[in-house]
């Protein structure tokens, strides 16, 4: 008589977070001994950022449910409602799935909405990310609630995982995984320029730049205003082409990708505007790119791995672990410029090749699969508390 797989739900609700986890998907669905349920959501389903769920299922994945959960308001308040949307929506997937484990990674408002839907059903929940500081934006506070909620976790450095304890979760429940979007440097092959150039339908030079520029949810400065210096600085590079990606569905989102797309009109043969390059096409763009530019996690995480050199403007990821190949600006228009003429230096670019990510070196899928299978089905747990002595 076969044994019954157990079934392993993954939450996904945008582009980037679905790249980080796609050997993770390829793997549990090979393996015999699990059920992949894969839940699709957030932009993902959104015309305006791409229907990137048309990529998925070109990738090989059947798509267990698709909630839809996004508002086209563009405001603090239909961000709280598309949450409580998630959640109605969730709920009668989760309950029709009947999952045994879901694995939710990240921080933001669409894991919000599946953390909070499976910690209602008793669902255990696999977190990974935790531990990580961002403080321009509230995904900060949405990552360590989802730690909270979350039975299992997989981080990514040994801080991290002192910080997921210091929140009261007990250590034999957290493991040092490394970056699972690193995963990419052992398992994927990437394109050639002349591939990615003929994939793009844009002719790309030697000398390009990658641009990603989110909203700072909990900054001061109007995201128009600081992606304005940021397109200011760019003019200041007229040789470098310049890939821009959209933001994520943040607040105060769709005024950047009008921005973004004026941009793109009046430069057609230098700047290309795209809502998603997908994760091989997006990572062989990092590996031929002069710089990565912009407040995107990815630049701080998977970029150093290809030894080129990041410029991250603002507070976005403010207090993140990052390594010497990423440079911290401002995100005024004389900071953004020296930022990137920094970066563009060869003594930087010699620097930037030589370095060692902090995020580990590509073996986290297996480890991810290790912790679903030795999961023995309670979302119970207790609070760790810290003992002093021990810190001392």
């Amino acid at each position: 008589m076969s044994q019954t797989k157990k079934k392993v739900a993954v939450f996904t609700g945008t582009r980037a977070e679905y790249g980080l986890l796609y050997w993770l998907l390829k793997d549990i669905k090979s393996d015999p001994e699990l059920l992949l349920q894969l839940l699709v959501s957030g932009s993902h389903l959104s015309p305006a950022f791409g229907m990137t769920f048309e990529q998925i299922e070109q990738d090989g994945f059947d798509i267990a449910a698709k909630v839809e959960m996004l508002l086209s308001s563009d405001s603090a308040v239909g961000t709280a409602k598309s949450v409580g949307l998630g959640m109605i929506g969730l709920a009668d997937a989760l309950a029709r799935l009947q999952p045994d484990v879901i694995v939710i990674l990240g921080d933001r408002f669409e894991a919000l909405a599946a953390a909070q839907t499976a910690l209602f059903l008793r669902i255990p929940i696999i977190h990974l990310h935790g531990g990580e500081i961002t403080e321009g934006a509230y995904d900060d506070s949405i990552r360590h609630a989802i730690t909270k909620m979350s039975y299992l976790h997989g981080v990514s450095t040994d801080e991290h995982r002192n910080r997921v304890i210091q929140l009261g979760e007990a250590p034999e429940r957290v493991e040092n995984i490394g970056a699972i979007g690193l995963d990419h440097l052992t398992k994927s092959t990437f394109m050639s320029l002349s591939q990615l150039s003929s994939s793009l339908d844009f002719p790309l030079a030697k000398d390009f730049f990658i641009v990603t520029y989110h909203p700072e949810t909990l900054g001061s400065e109007s995201p128009e205003a600081a992606f304005q210096s940021l397109l200011d600085a760019l003019d200041k590079f007229p040789s470098y082409q310049v890939i821009i990606t959209y933001p994520n569905a943040d607040d105060g989102g769709s005024g950047v990708i009008r921005m973004i797309e004026d941009y793109c009109k009046c430069n057609p043969e230098r700047v290309l505007g795209i809502p998603s390059l997908g994760h091989i096409r997006y990572l062989s763009a990092v590996k031929h790119c002069a710089a990565v530019i912009g407040n995107s996690s990815s630049g701080i995480i998977e970029v150093p791995s290809f030894g080129v050199p990041t410029v991250n403007i603002g507070i976005r990821q403010k207090g993140r672990m990052s390594a010497p190949s990423v440079i911290h600006c401002e995100s005024s228009l004389a900071s953004i410029s020296h930022a990137i003429e920094q970066a563009l230096s060869q003594e930087f670019r010699e620097k930037a090749r030589d370095v060692q990510n902090p995020y580990g070196k590509g073996d986290s899928s297996a480890r991810v699969i290790e912790m679903i299978k030795k999961l023995n089905g309670t979302a119970h747990k207790s609070f760790f508390d810290i003992n002093v002595s021990r810190c001392e």
